[in-house]
């Protein structure tokens, strides 16, 4: 039998503010193969970003356990990479230094000046910001922060690429771009990626499977969604595919019934 790459095993995680303990994440059980390109998707405030950062080593799991290749994660490391919805990248520095940065970090004491030179070009050439190099943040549109987000990740060669909600912030046009980017980045490199996202649509069109979590406060994985549908995608030859209409008619029926169950609680 397969053993997981990710493992997320019983974990909990509480908030203390003063007195008083919100439990914001109960008993969340999850694997994750190797290559697999998994979706978390919920209501706003159920942890799913919460759920990432404890992934990523930005956060404590309050109990269970977390661990990738059987290695207990417990702190941040270029094992892990995390792009989020807003790009980060440090606006003195040009597109090439702020990858460069990252390469320098991870890398100095195996590879040499022009091996670490050769590898930022080749990461921010497969997002396709070669051209940009030598621009500043300031001087490049949202989607192309992104690309170099991505590319700064990426060129960490983590075990995991995180990615929390990165596109969410970009028009619709931009954001469907950026997606075929990502799905192409996936196929070339077969990376293992978990992504954040609040887009039925984007979820489906670029995962192996939908994790779909119940609403807080005490939130857990209420299904898991299979997306079997062949690869590559191409989103105009998904619109009338019945795999995909059915997969994306679970994930809103999951997401309403939720929602409909709160509103009558409440």
């Amino acid at each position: 039998m397969q053993r997981p790459y990710l493992k997320i095993d019983h974990v909990c995680r509480s908030f203390a503010r003063g007195s008083t303990s919100t439990e914001v994440l109960k008993d969340v059980c999850l694997t994750i193969n190797k290559g697999e390109y998994v979706s978390i998707i919920g209501h706003s405030g159920c942890g799913k970003s919460t759920l990432l950062n404890m992934v990523a080593g930005l956060l404590p799991v309050s109990s269970g356990a977390i661990l990738l290749e059987d290695h207990e994660v417990n702190a941040p490391g270029p094992d892990r990479a995390v792009v989020f919805q807003n790009h980060s990248l440090l606006p003195w520095l040009t597109v090439y230094d702020n990858v460069r940065l990252a390469v320098d970090k991870v890398f100095s004491s195996t590879r040499n000046k022009a091996e670490r030179h050769d590898w930022t070009m080749h990461n921010l050439e497969l997002v396709q910001m070669g051209h940009a190099k030598d621009r500043r943040p300031s001087e490049i549109s949202g989607g192309m922060k992104q690309r170099v987000g991505i590319a700064r990740a990426l060129c960490m060669e983590p075990k995991v690429l995180l990615l929390d909600e990165p596109f969410g912030a970009l028009d619709a046009l931009t954001r469907a771009h950026l997606q075929d980017s990502v799905m192409a980045i996936h196929a070339a490199l077969g990376n293992t990626v978990i992504m954040i996202t609040h887009d039925v649509d984007e979820a489906v069109l670029l995962s192996d499977r939908i994790v779909m979590l119940t609403n807080g406060p005490s939130a857990h994985v209420g299904e898991i969604l299979d997306v079997d549908l062949p690869r590559p995608r191409k989103r105009l030859e998904l619109v009338a595919n019945n795999q995909y209409i059915r997969a994306r008619e679970g994930v809103l029926k999951f997401l309403y019934e939720r929602t409909h169950f709160v509103d009558s609680a409440a």
